[in-house]
């Protein structure tokens, strides 16, 4: 049987993060979610632009780029994406970092996907 896919590369997921949301899954053990609201919530930045800095505003959403947290903390975040799949329907979901494959039998089935996604 074929199978249809698609790519998606899901530019720019580590700036969008949703802390609150990131809080709130179940999955996550407390003490870990009581760290990672501690990390993320006090996280402060500026932008230096030649030689001028601008002021200090707050983050409210994202993970560090570069950090060793980011992908798992991306990861946990995109990880109810995967759990549209269905194996006895033939679709199929593969989630790496900010890279994601859907497969499905049909283009019908595989829109349906992309609009869950969504």
């Amino acid at each position: 049987m074929l199978y249809t896919e698609c790519a998606l590369d899901l530019t720019k997921a580590f700036d969008k993060v949703n802390h609150a949301s990131l809080y709130m899954k179940r999955h996550v053990a407390l003490q870990l979610q009581q760290l990672l609201e501690n990390r993320l919530s006090d996280s402060f930045a500026c932008v230096k632009w030649g030689s001028s800095w601008s002021q200090i505003f707050q983050i409210t959403s994202g993970v560090r780029q570069g950090s060793v947290l980011s992908p798992f903390l991306s990861a946990i975040f995109i990880d109810d994406v995967g759990k549209i799949q269905n194996n006895r329907c033939g679709t199929y979901i593969i989630l790496y970092a900010d890279d994601t494959l859907l497969i499905a039998k049909s283009v019908m089935v595989l829109q349906r996907m992309l609009w869950l996604c969504v």
